[in-house]
């Protein structure tokens, strides 16, 4: 068995993207910017581990199983295996196929309350995407794949002040993340959250903001 945990941060914009161009790449209208807020606070803990006894992909968030096949979860899943095999196919290390061959099972929990305004999915997503990198040996652009499972999760990929280039392509290559500037550019800055209720959403941001 292989395992690989890691931890990524919430961001909360400073500039938003207000609805989007392409729904299935989620593409957005416009670029958008935040900040990363620190990992002590808030953050997403994801482990993903590969097993020749596991005998199908599960995944439990917050301790409850949820769906794998949820289409944006797949979508994630799905582009990290491909840059997977095409590492194997150019004659990477040897693990990679080994652990293609194998099913995997996810465990995500967050330390904040999920799906309550808080960017979970961000946070979740850039975990996810990050974890599945590091099981897989997979390298590079990560920001291109989180944002195909939530949108802001691409920007929660980095600390300090972020960017989400909108992009003009259609295959939205050129929609990805960048840090503009360190955490330490504005020191004396603080985010106060204070948690009125832990009651789920019943409509995401994302949809909300395509409504809009």
């Amino acid at each position: 068995m292989k395992k690989v945990t890691c931890t990524a941060p919430v961001n909360i914009a400073v500039i938003k993207y207000w609805g989007k161009r392409n729904e299935d790449l989620i593409l957005p209208i416009n670029s958008s910017l935040s900040v990363t807020l620190h990992q002590d606070q808030l953050k997403t803990t994801t482990t993903a581990a590969a097993s020749r006894e596991f005998t199908e992909d599960r995944i439990w968030l917050n301790g409850k199983e949820d769906n794998i096949h949820h289409p944006r979860l797949q979508a994630c899943l799905r582009e990290i295996r491909r840059l997977a095999r095409k590492r194997r196919n150019e004659g990477g290390d040897g693990n990679v196929a080994q652990i293609l061959s194998r099913k995997v099972h996810i465990c995500s929990a967050n330390n904040f309350p999920t799906a309550a305004g808080l960017a979970s999915s961000a946070a979740g997503y850039a975990c996810l995407v990050y974890t599945l990198a590091k099981l897989y040996e997979v390298e590079g652009e990560l920001s291109e794949i989180a944002r195909q499972g939530s949108g802001s999760a691409c920007r929660s990929l980095y600390g300090g002040f972020v960017q989400w280039m909108m992009g003009e392509r259609d295959d939205g290559k050129d929609s990805l993340a960048r840090q503009v500037e360190p955490e330490c550019h504005w020191p004396e800055l603080r985010v106060l959250i204070l948690v009125v209720s832990d009651v789920m959403l019943y409509t995401a941001s994302g949809s909300a903001r395509s409504a809009s």
